[in-house]
């Protein structure tokens, strides 16, 4: 079994990604006694997380779910047609007349095939702040800022990593479905010797930071639904805002920071919910407050 790592295996950036918590997420499986387990992102964004668990050999399949369908061919180009990627990562000029043709493409999708679509998503990923689609390219349309359009664009790293990723596609599964949707048809087909990691759109600022948001309702219901439906072993994290709270409010929680940034602003406290059924090692990262050892 790998030990922990702070290695970061997944090519793409994410807004509140949380690959920082992979290691903690190794002493969860740990803990529950959830080795060689599948393990599930209902809302797969960057990834970071499960790809760390794969490639330490902490579980034996994990699977990638979001319904923003750009996202979804990203996975789905990675593991089917690699080459074709890493081909154009390897030619592409990085440029702003390059990122006006990608941004054409994702606008215009329908007109585009899957590889095409996943690599327009992937380069505006890597050349947007933040990795935000909805945010302009680093560096500002005369590339006068203090980072240039490629300041995040290492292509060798990037391929290495699309081809690490390939080379598990035999043990990764993703799928392009709303996360409702998933929990009641996907969840209740794979192992109860699973963990799922719910890491829904961020309640404040979710509406600058991704494609697809939600509103109040719509976070909500999936509160109801998570806590009504699901019966493997979960773990939900969010924005520390006080209706999310009140949603989990019979939960064991915790708040922390992981001191990121997302675009203009810095995300500070989060919160991390537990199913009833999660054994919770001590946390290797600050805890700010929580109702489970007080």
């Amino acid at each position: 079994m790998t030990g922990a790592t702070n290695h970061f295996y997944t090519p793409l950036r994410y807004p509140g990604g949380k690959s920082r918590l992979a290691s903690y997420f190794q002493r969860i499986l740990k803990e529950n006694r959830l080795y060689d387990s599948h393990y599930i992102e209902p809302y797969a964004g960057g990834s970071g997380i499960a790809l760390t668990l794969l490639f330490t050999e902490y579980c034996s399949h994990i699977h990638l779910n979001d319904i923003y369908y750009p996202l979804f061919c990203f996975w789905t180009s990675a593991l089917r047609n690699p080459d074709y990627l890493c081909c154009r990562i390897k030619d592409v000029q990085i440029t702003p007349r390059v990122w006006d043709k990608q941004k054409m493409i994702l606008k215009n999708s329908t007109d585009y095939s899957m590889d095409e679509i996943a690599f327009a998503f992937f380069f505006l990923n890597r050349t947007n702040r933040s990795g935000i689609l909805n945010a302009g390219m680093i560096g500002g349309r005369n590339q006068d800022g203090q980072w240039k359009i490629d300041a995040r664009f290492n292509k060798q790293k990037l391929i290495n990593r699309i081809n690490d990723i390939a080379d598990y596609s035999h043990r990764i599964s993703v799928y392009n479905m709303d996360a409702s949707d998933f929990i009641c048809r996907i969840l209740p087909t794979l192992p109860n010797h699973s963990l799922i990691y719910f890491d829904p759109p961020y309640y404040d600022k979710g509406r600058r930071l991704y494609a697809d948001y939600y509103e109040n309702d719509d976070h909500q219901c999936i509160a109801s639904i998570v806590q009504k439906k699901v019966k493997q072993p979960w773990i939900m994290t969010y924005d520390n805002n006080p209706n999310v709270a009140s949603f989990y409010q019979n939960r064991r929680w915790l708040i922390f920071s992981l001191n990121h940034t997302a675009g203009s602003f810095r995300i500070g406290k989060e919160l991390m919910v537990f199913a009833d059924s999660v054994r919770i090692p001590e946390p290797d990262f600050a805890i700010l407050h929580s109702n489970i050892w007080d």
